[in-house]
């Protein structure tokens, strides 16, 4: 361990029933540098850094801060070593404030030993001033977005003052402005000393933020190299051990009928006068702002929170659409942006969370046809090249992009034609991203129609046929594949309330 080094990890292993999650990794992390972890989902990188948050015992292997060997019991000793982490899935207390969210735990009191909302309120107002954070201490956790809820974890982690922050995927929910923003509070970090570990699996974030990258591949030791050293193409190569010769294997499919009607759709200010169609054999890519409405176009159309006003047509035929189990009865499906929170059963198994929605399917009369449910489900295992020791593992076992598989495969037992993805890639790594575009592909050659909603430009332009801008919560624009570029679509997804007269809503570029 050099003189500058503040984390030394080595011999790391780390073993759960069924998975060899960490074999003999190592990781050395210097003081006030920007160090990224790269490696394709199941690779270790989040197991390595609960082991260094005190959520993890390691098997066996050394961990050594700012030159002395230590041992965590849990989080609390983790946090008195001076190591916090910011988790990829969010674990707020709903209905707390958000000062309260800050303090929990260590609540702050006054002299008569009481819980001092006022105090634990002012100095949260203090680090959110410090770092130029715009939410007010007395919101209730539940009524914020995705993204100011990354924020609030963001303030939590550094309010502890720690010299090691370890940041899981931090921009997976915040917009481009924000991740900007991040990017300026971690280099003000690193300026003090602190050192930040920072899981991503955007590229262009590890060559913008970080001084050294360590990689992993299967629960192994890769190498560590100083950014600078590497390109997009080694790195890939590196994480997934072999060349990636098309990030987007969009392939072409015979466009036929419109599959999918909306028109005139409202549901108060997140969904105003929305209208489009989709054909089947076409990806329908959905690109804006956050905040434009895009999640909110796709919980309407399945019933989350129905419409208020406006139509939904299936193959010609107007369906009424109150709740999801309408949306699937006229064959829609719908994957949902939070894995955790919407998605995934975590305690349930890698079987009963595929099949959780066709189950009426395979129980007429109330008499569950289990050899039936064994057998698609492992059909859906196979087809989609899910790793999973058995179908019996839970879920919350597998990795981001397996868990993702599942989800995917759950809606795919429903026999749907029409597919709604709300970001199918968010925080998953590049490997399982290019197989969850080749299976979409695959679906619309089927002649399935596919709606995907995506903040990821790359993945918008690669993978859409035709592309709905939205902003305020309207559209602003359609544009066909052909035409699509980034600089058209950034200007359509800016084209707030004012500018609407000037531009077409149904815009064909």
């Amino acid at each position: 361990m050099s003189d500058n080094d503040v984390l030394e990890m080595s011999g790391i292993s780390k073993g759960f029933p069924g998975v060899k999650a960490l074999s003999d990794v190592s990781l050395r992390v210097r003081a006030g540098s920007v160090h990224a972890l790269m490696g394709e989902n199941g690779a270790g990188k989040s197991t390595l850094m609960k082991i260094l948050a005190g959520m993890f015992r390691p098997d066996s292997g050394t961990i050594r801060i700012g030159g002395e060997t230590v041992e965590m019991h849990g989080a609390g000793d983790a946090l008195a070593l001076g190591v916090a982490m910011i988790h990829q899935e969010l674990s707020p207390v709903p209905e707390l404030t958000v000062a309260e969210n800050i303090f929990l735990g260590r609540e702050l009191h006054n002299r008569w030993g009481l819980v001092s909302r006022r105090e634990m309120s002012r100095r949260t107002q203090e680090i959110f001033d410090r770092w130029d954070i715009g939410i007010d201490p007395a919101w209730q956790m539940k009524n914020l977005s995705v993204a100011q809820m990354q924020m609030v974890e963001i303030a939590k982690a550094i309010s502890f003052e720690s010299r090691i922050i370890i940041m899981d995927e931090p921009t997976s929910a915040i917009t481009e402005r924000e991740v900007a923003h991040l990017h300026r509070m971690i280099r003000q970090l690193t300026e003090s000393g602190t050192a930040v570990i920072y899981i991503t699996h955007k590229m262009d974030e590890v060559f913008a933020i970080s001084d050294d990258v360590t990689i992993y591949r299967d629960g192994t030791y890769v190498g560590s190299y100083p950014a600078g050293e590497l390109d997009r193409d080694r790195l890939i190569t590196l994480m997934v051990g072999r060349e990636l010769t098309q990030l987007f294997p969009k392939e072409e499919a015979e466009i036929g009928e419109v599959a999918l009607a909306v028109r005139d759709l409202n549901r108060g200010d997140l969904v105003r006068d929305v209208s489009f169609e989709v054909r089947r054999g076409e990806i329908l890519g959905i690109a804006g702002l956050m905040g434009a409405g895009r999640t909110e176009v796709l919980e309407t159309i399945f019933g989350i929170a129905p419409a208020e006003s406006g139509t939904i047509e299936v193959d010609g035929r107007e369906v009424r659409v109150r709740e999801p189990r309408d949306a699937i009865r006229a064959g829609i499906g719908m994957l949902t942006e939070d894995r955790k929170g919407t998605g995934i059963m975590g305690v349930l198994s890698v079987r009963d969370n595929m099949i959780m929605a066709s189950l009426p399917r395979y129980s007429p009369g109330g008499v569950i046809k289990v050899k039936e449910i064994d057998r698609v489900t492992k059909e859906q295992r196979d087809a989609l090249a899910l790793k999973t020791p058995s179908m019996n593992q839970l879920i919350q076992n597998l990795s981001g992009g397996n868990q993702q598989k599942v989800l995917i495969s759950r809606w795919l037992l429903t026999l749907p034609e029409i597919l709604m993805i709300d970001e199918p890639t968010r925080g998953i790594d590049v490997g399982a991203k290019s197989e969850i575009h080749r299976l979409m592909s695959l679906l619309a050659k089927s002649g399935k129609a596919v709606v995907m909603v995506s903040s990821e430009m790359p993945e918008i332009l690669g993978m859409s046929d035709r592309v709905v801008v939205m902003c305020e919560g309207r559209v602003t624009g359609v544009v066909d594949r052909a035409d699509a570029n980034q600089n058209r679509i950034m200007q359509l997804a800016t084209a707030g309330a004012s500018d609407l007269s000037e531009t077409p809503a149904h815009e064909d570029v």
